[in-house]
């Protein structure tokens, strides 16, 4: 009984640690553009998640970033001016998004609830290996928890970790080759094809000729003979 009890509590006090705002997926292509989720599961048994706001990062500006609509909140983006203007599809841009905050315009995240908030990003960095989004989670009781120690490899979780975007290598397009591949073997059997049908429509002319000939010659064989006769 006491061991199943500690083990309750220990359930209970590890509980709250998994509850925190996270990015999903975990993972995107480096240099592409993605649409991310950001779960927000309500960690109180007595308050609802009315606000959450993520702040982008600056060392690697995302000019492009779009919500998707939540129904029951409002959006609202934030712009700042870049330090060093970046270029994205041939075009100088001098400012960004820094700042996405979505406000509950009912009930929000009631305990026991999670919601997701959708958002189309890019184009994500080619030189980094994660965007690290720092998140302020505020209830209805004002009481604000802030998402906002970036993880380290090899370290124990934070108490309270920032949602991080893992960048990956961009996967080469291996369609072309294999259509190319799909292209060279079916053209190779398509011209066997043809070849054996030349060589076939070949000798059978061959033998056409062959019966002219015999029978041409039959016949001049018979004229002949009955030429002597005569």
């Amino acid at each position: 009984m006491v061991g199943t009890l500690a083990a309750g509590g220990v359930l209970l006090l590890a509980g709250p640690a998994f509850a925190h705002v996270s990015v999903q997926p975990e993972t995107a292509a480096k240099g592409s553009f993605a649409t991310v989720n950001f779960k927000v599961p309500n960690e109180r048994d007595d308050a609802s998640t009315v606000k959450l706001e993520v702040t982008l990062p600056t060392d690697h500006p995302l000019a492009s970033v779009m919500p998707q609509p939540v129904p029951g909140w409002k959006v609202s983006i934030t712009k700042a001016k870049l330090p060093k203007p970046i270029e994205m599809e041939g075009e100088k841009i001098t400012e960004a998004p820094s700042k996405i905050t979505w406000t509950a315009e009912d009930k929000g995240v009631e305990p026991g609830q999670f919601q997701q908030f959708p958002l189309s990003v890019g184009q994500l960095p080619k030189d980094a290996d994660q965007v690290v989004f720092k998140a302020l989670q505020t209830y209805d009781d004002k009481q604000v928890v802030r998402w906002i120690e970036p993880s380290k490899e090899g370290a124990p979780e934070p108490e309270n970790p920032a949602p991080t975007l893992k960048l990956t290598a961009a996967e080469a397009d291996g369609h072309g080759a294999a259509a190319g591949k799909s292209e060279a073997k079916d053209g190779g059997n398509t011209a066997a094809a043809d070849a054996s049908s030349g060589s076939d429509t070949t000798a059978r002319v061959l033998g056409a000729v062959g019966i002219v000939v015999g029978i041409v010659g039959v016949g001049f064989g018979v004229f002949a003979g009955r030429r002597r006769g005569a």
